[in-house]
């Protein structure tokens, strides 16, 4: 780490019982063993395969993990600074847990992320979704995201394929 990006980073005033900060490799396996949990739904197991370890061995600096009290998991945002689009971050995997949902967490660790980017340069964060994923697409949407795709798909603008036959997802593309 360098002195830039400290692994701990400022307390949030809206959550004082929780400590953020930057993402380690040894996250990886309990913040991959939380999404079935979390997740509450089929398939998850799928979404774990999502998040492999590399995310936590090479953007760290951009990725924060949210602890409890009880130094338990509360919350992680997964994100970069796109390399081939400096301009552009991505978010690419965020989870709360399900009694810290509705709190706020996931607005404050997508707004402090905007934050370090827009630092960084960037004018525009994307992310995805499944067209299935209705609770995100809303969130998504709450926090000023617009929809992309190239067809529609459950209801939604959606790229077909996005992610190999049969895998479609929903675009989100912000503004910083």
């Amino acid at each position: 780490m360098t002195d830039e990006f400290p692994p701990r980073l400022d307390a949030d005033p809206r959550h004082p019982s929780l400590v953020f900060r930057r993402a380690e490799v040894r996250d990886h396996a309990r913040v991959v063993g939380v999404i079935g949990p979390w997740w509450e739904r089929p398939g998850t197991e799928r979404l774990a395969m999502l998040l492999p370890r590399l995310f936590f061995q090479h953007f760290a600096d951009t990725s924060t993990v949210v602890e409890d009290e009880r130094g338990e998991l509360a919350g992680f945002l997964i994100g970069f600074r796109s390399q081939s689009q400096p301009e552009v971050a991505y978010v690419h995997f965020v989870g709360v847990r399900p009694d810290q949902r509705r709190t706020g967490l996931a607005r404050v660790l997508y707004e402090r992320f905007f934050e370090a980017m827009r630092a960084r340069g960037c004018r525009r964060v994307d992310a995805i979704t499944g067209p299935a994923n209705v609770r995100s697409q809303d969130f998504h949407r709450s926090m000023g995201f617009e929809l992309t795709g190239d067809t529609v798909i459950d209801a939604v603008p959606a790229w077909r394929d996005y992610d190999g036959p049969g895998e479609h997802r929903v675009g989100f593309t912000r503004a910083l």
